[in-house]
């Protein structure tokens, strides 16, 4: 499956990497926060920051999704299985529709690799080809093995606490600190005091102009942790359009071994 969209690219260079409980591959690292962190007033920016990294971290995972793309051009819904090994290590597989069944994508370290099942091809996925659009989403492949760590990346601090949209909630500005891999201007968050779980992330460019959206909803026990099961990406410009990934089922720390991330297993997993 080719890596374009068909519509206008959602960013340009300079705009890449997200900060995203990565199922696609990384989507798929959500994990529980724990050490007795609890919600309410009065945390700072640094002890949140600290627990929205453990929040989407997990030894390894495994998760059933579906993800809907609406463009302009388009839509399109996918179901999918995808599984992972740290942060190093994810293999997505598309269930449905039939005709995508067994596209598959390898991610180790900052390599990514397509499987076709339908011509039987295998193809390694090259830097000119990073911004393009993962299986015709608003993400990119470049967001698939973007790596960063809010609290170790970024300057946080608190910009407003109290109530907005009919809940409490922190809203956290943060600023890439001097030499971080990172190249957005600026994260904005907006964190739930009570369960510490995240409602909404903005992601700015250099020029710190809003680039796209990130919305997370419908909280629910999976895996026996309480996380948003559904995230709705949305690029700034075009409000018709959109990508929605609900998780149906997700397991975590799972006895996952590395040979589950060979090129082998991209294409033979099914």
């Amino acid at each position: 499956m080719p890596n374009t969209l068909t519509s206008k690219p959602v960013a340009d260079r300079k705009n890449r990497g997200m900060w995203l409980p990565l199922w696609i591959p990384t989507l798929v690292i959500l994990a529980v926060a724990g050490g007795g962190v609890a919600g309410g007033a009065g945390m700072d920016a640094k002890t949140l920051m600290h627990h929205m990294d453990r929040l989407y971290r997990s030894d390894s995972s495994h998760a059933r999704m579906t993800m809907r793309v609406r463009t302009a051009h388009y839509e399109r819904t996918m179901t999918m299985e995808a599984w992972s090994k740290g942060k190093e290590k994810s293999l997505v597989v598309i269930l449905a529709p039939k005709k995508d069944r067994g596209v598959a994508t390898l991610k180790v370290g900052k390599n990514i690799w397509n499987w076709l099942p339908k011509i039987g091809q295998q193809t390694k996925v090259p830097s000119s080809m990073m911004m393009g659009s993962w299986m015709g989403s608003h993400f990119t492949n470049d967001d698939l093995i973007a790596e960063s760590s809010l609290e170790e990346d970024y300057n946080a601090s608190i910009t407003y606490q109290g109530p907005r949209g009919g809940k409490t909630i922190y809203e956290v500005t943060l600023s890439p600190k001097p030499d971080a891999p990172v190249v957005w201007g600026k994260l904005v968050m907006e964190i739930e005091q009570i369960t510490l779980l995240p409602l909404k992330s903005l992601y700015y460019d250099e020029d710190q102009m809003l680039v796209r959206t990130m919305v997370y909803l419908d909280v629910r026990s999976m895996g026996g942790r309480n996380i948003p099961v559904k995230m709705v990406l949305t690029p700034e410009g075009n409000p018709e359009e959109s990508t929605t990934v609900v998780y149906e089922d997700m397991r975590f720390d799972l006895p996952l071994e590395d040979r589950q991330f060979s090129l082998q297993a991209l294409r033979t997993k099914r």
